[in-house]
């Protein structure tokens, strides 16, 4: 190829190098475009791959938030061995865990290379309901679990029967207010419409639709009768807008 003397291209030539940089540019593109398909892709097909690698095997499972449930029940129920993947879908895993009837939710999390952790919540007992051979645990849906007692210490307040409407209080107390529901120690009907609630201190007396807003009158009371170094002998709660301090 020739150039005319003062040094400019042929006809034809600067299109050529305009067609080669394009074709570059676009060929960079297309390696950056094909690149970011790999990536993002790779959540879908990498786990596809790697679960047949024996470096990633489970060999050790680790459970967490088990108070009452013994943890060999909940190994049971996943029925994981060291043929499985921590690639495996956990979702099944999952379903198995949450059948237990003392398990409201479970979430499994991987650590690799070959650990599974299962992270457990458990339905939290509200009350002791004595029964024939000893105590039977209820939650606050006033369904019974199957706790015993006499193998976990479970600290609840007392029933002397299975009441729905006492179990939701006291689950809603346990949740919103622990330290007073920690304070209680039993509660029972007095009559069809009244319940007794029983603190270290002193009896309360309520309505059985006793709210917590309610309840929460009982501690400025306490704290003002402590000031006066006065001794209640009991604390009622039966009349709107008015606490009735009944003093020894």
């Amino acid at each position: 190829m020739t150039r005319s003397r003062g040094g400019a291209a042929e006809p034809g030539e600067d299109s050529v190098e305009r067609g080669g940089r394009l074709l570059s540019r676009t060929l960079k593109l297309a390696l950056v475009a094909i690149g970011v398909l790999i990536v993002a892709g790779s959540p879908f097909w990498a786990p596809l791959l790697m679960r047949r690698m024996a470096f990633f095997h489970v060999h050790r499972i680790e459970i967490l938030g088990a108070r009452y449930v013994a943890p060999s029940d909940i190994l049971a129920r996943l029925h994981v061995d060291t043929t499985a993947s921590v690639w495996d879908a956990t979702a099944p895993l999952v379903a198995r865990v949450v059948s237990h009837p003392e398990i409201e939710s479970a979430v499994i999390h991987r650590k690799l290379p070959g650990t599974l952790v299962i992270e457990i919540r458990e339905r939290a007992p509200v009350a002791l309901v004595p029964g024939t051979g000893g105590f039977r645990v209820f939650d606050a849906r006033g369904m019974q679990l199957p706790i015993d007692p006499a193998r976990v210490r479970v600290d609840a307040p007392v029933l002397l029967q299975r009441d729905t409407t006492v179990l939701r209080l006291l689950g809603a107390m346990r949740s919103e207010m622990p330290e007073l529901y920690n304070r209680v120690s039993a509660i029972q009907r007095v009559g069809p419409d009244e319940l007794l609630i029983q603190l270290p201190t002193e009896p309360v007396r309520a309505m059985h639709d006793v709210t917590l807003d309610r309840l929460a009158d009982i501690e400025p009371v306490e704290e003002d009768l402590a000031r006066k170094q006065l001794r209640v002998a009991e604390i009622d709660l039966r009349y709107r807008d008015q606490v009735i301090a009944r003093l020894q």
